[in-house]
């Protein structure tokens, strides 16, 4: 297996090796560490592990707003912007995948040591660790908002109006005091029982939208021009769309710290069985973020809900059913951006502020996360364009252009090579996405802001 030190204790072959002893005592203390974080702590999944928790952080609230953001972009940019995507994507993940031992005997972990490794210890830490985190935790703060609505839109058809509302803030508490349970579980191969039933529920409430949607037909009237009526609000709603869909693509901000629980040796890296599990991923997602956004699309037109699962109403059990699958599958996703996020807590409390590693350290901070993601989560529950300003803001790099960027660096390619003009393309769009889909987010939590009564 390749060795656990972190970049800044890395040894290069020909250092001199004057003061080993020192290095060593270093490694061991590096070691009793990793032993205990999260990410490092157990090195024994089998490349369907990276299947479906590729799957789980991958598909999750984005899929749903798949046709409400097709009919902000149209059918034709909307199907073009979705697959360009998805082709973009696999390319800068498999570039992802292919630099964790990009270095021989050595072992990225972390997105921010493949950025120290890029940029420098201080620039990389700078660059990747925000950006991150923004992605993490606003992720984890849309699945308490969409887990919560999930919840009520169960409860609502159940009852068919006979039952007494009920606040989405209860709902969303109810979605919270799951994961004070589950924050508790020390890695990433301790949540995989519930990333592999996450994984599966995400299939199974994705055939459903798609599948109610088609046996419901088109709707009387149904209009497929873009959603608002002034050029304006086109404008402000295609840059929503866009980050719509960057929201929907937003698995690279796991995927080495997901690799790094894969075993490796020389004979067998670990890029092999985790490729192999990426790419089963990239099919499933396929087949359930296009089948959504396009029968979706086609049976409401402009009239689609962010949330196409509160669209649709009948048949009722179904209806019931996918939004609580939607909330197991919410469940395991919210672990799987939590536990990056976790690691980084107690990396710096245990190596920078010397507290000791153990369960009352864990339980604390896990505890404050959550109640954290919790509180914002009621207080902001504009789910469509938090998912569009955050989508554009920190999605777009960490996914689109960061893993090229650190590719030219790293690996080099010749000038105007098919890979240097490749890397290139991406970062041109990663850049213009960035820019422009955050506006359009904004602009629609601004809207809902106007008539938003806290914590109702």
């Amino acid at each position: 297996m390749g060795t656990q030190a972190s970049p800044e204790n890395y040894t290069p072959p020909k250092a001199n090796r004057k003061g080993e002893n020192s290095q060593d005592e270093r490694t061991a203390r590096e070691k009793a560490i990793d032993d205990w974080l999260p990410i490092t702590s157990s090195r024994k999944a089998k490349w369907w592990y990276s299947a479906f928790h590729n799957v789980t952080a991958m598909v999750g609230a984005g899929v749903l707003s798949l046709p409400y953001a097709m009919s902000e972009l149209g059918w034709g940019p909307g199907i073009a912007v979705m697959t360009l995507s998805w082709i973009i994507t696999v390319y800068t993940l498999w570039q992802m995948v292919e630099m964790h031992e990009i270095v021989p005997g050595k072992r990225f972990d972390r997105y921010h040591e493949l950025g120290q490794h890029a940029f420098g210890d201080k620039l990389g830490l700078w660059i990747v660790v925000p950006q991150q985190l923004v992605v993490e935790v606003s992720l984890n703060i849309v699945y308490m908002v969409t887990g919560g609505n999930s919840l009520k839109k169960f409860h609502d058809v159940i009852c068919d109006g006979n039952c007494k509302d009920i606040k989405l803030t209860y709902f969303i508490m109810i979605f919270a005091s799951v994961h004070f349970v589950l924050s508790q579980l020390p890695n990433f191969n301790s949540i995989s029982g519930i990333s592999l039933a996450a994984a599966v529920m995400s299939l199974s409430y994705s055939t459903i939208a798609w599948g109610a949607s088609l046996d419901k037909g088109k709707v009387a009237n149904v209009d497929y021009s873009l959603r608002a009526s002034t050029t304006a609000g086109q404008v402000f709603g295609f840059l929503g769309g866009l980050g719509d869909v960057a929201f929907s693509y937003s698995g690279h901000n796991v995927v080495l710290e997901i690799q790094a629980t894969i075993p490796s040796t020389p004979d067998k890296p670990s890029k092999k069985p985790m490729w192999k599990g990426v790419v089963v991923a990239y099919i499933i997602i396929a087949a359930c973020y296009f089948p959504v956004a396009m029968i979706g699309y086609w049976t409401f037109g402009n009239s689609v809900d962010d949330n196409i699962l509160i669209t649709l109403n009948r048949p009722k059990w179904l209806i019931a059913m996918a939004n609580m699958m939607v909330v197991v599958h919410l469940i395991g996703s919210y672990q799987i951006y939590a536990m990056p996020v976790f690691d980084m807590m107690e990396t710096v409390l245990v190596k920078k502020m010397n507290f000791p590693p153990g369960m009352m350290l864990r339980l604390i901070t896990r505890t404050v996360y959550v109640a954290f993601t919790m509180f914002v989560g009621i207080t902001f529950p504009f789910f469509g364009g938090l998912i569009g300003f955050f989508g554009g803001l920190a999605f777009a790099p960490t996914t689109y252009f960061l893993p090229c960027i650190m590719w030219l660096i790293i690996c080099k390619p010749k000038r105007f090579s098919l890979s240097w003009f490749t890397n290139w393309i991406c970062i041109v769009l990663g850049v213009i996405l960035m820019i422009v889909a955050p506006i359009g987010g904004l602009r629609q939590i601004i809207i809902s802001a106007k008539t938003y009564k806290f914590y109702s």
